[in-house]
């Protein structure tokens, strides 16, 4: 009877380890499935939302040279116009071209975009800066030209280093 209970002792102990080898086996294996299925959920993402990025990069970076101070004058600049209205000209442009790239933050880093929301603010404050700066009676062009001069004076532009951080980003990622 003693031997008998120590057999089914040892087959119960065989068959626990033999479970529990099992058990190990099979979480070992849902392990590797889960990483294998999480690779390729990434690698499926990154394959969806990598044109999406490259084209936030390259947006953001045509919004920054859009907003650029001389590059507003010269598609901008109204014969005619006084230079109150050439200041809120450019001012809605600015406005309005963010408005219309807002949705880029998505797919760019918040640094970037913090760059690029800083850039567009000096921008706003130096038109305004320009603007103040003249008399009630100024014309657009004096207007245009105050503010090309005071953009050469700086040695470099919010627009022109949040331009240089992206493509620096970009290069990174890419």
């Amino acid at each position: 009877m003693l031997e008998m209970i120590a057999l089914i002792v040892i087959v119960l102990a065989c068959l626990a380890t033999i479970l529990y080898q099992a058990r190990l086996y099979a979480r070992k294996n849902d392990l590797k499935d889960t990483l294998l299925l999480h690779s390729e959920l990434l690698k499926e993402r990154q394959s969806h939302f990598l044109p999406h990025r490259m084209e936030a990069y390259q947006r953001a970076i045509l919004y920054l040279e859009r907003i650029h101070p001389t590059s507003l004058v010269l598609r901008l600049n109204q014969a005619g116009a006084s230079a109150k209205a050439m200041e809120a000209l450019l001012l809605k442009a600015i406005r309005d071209e963010y408005d219309h790239n807002v949705a880029q933050q998505l797919f760019i880093s918040n640094g970037s975009w913090t760059l690029l929301k800083s850039a567009k603010d000096e921008t706003v404050r130096l038109v305004g800066l320009v603007g103040d700066q003249l008399n009630e009676n100024a014309t657009g062009h004096e207007f245009s030209s105050a503010l090309i001069n005071t953009t050469a004076e700086i040695k470099s532009l919010p627009s022109e280093i949040a331009i240089e951080a992206l493509k620096s980003e970009f290069q990174k990622i890419f």
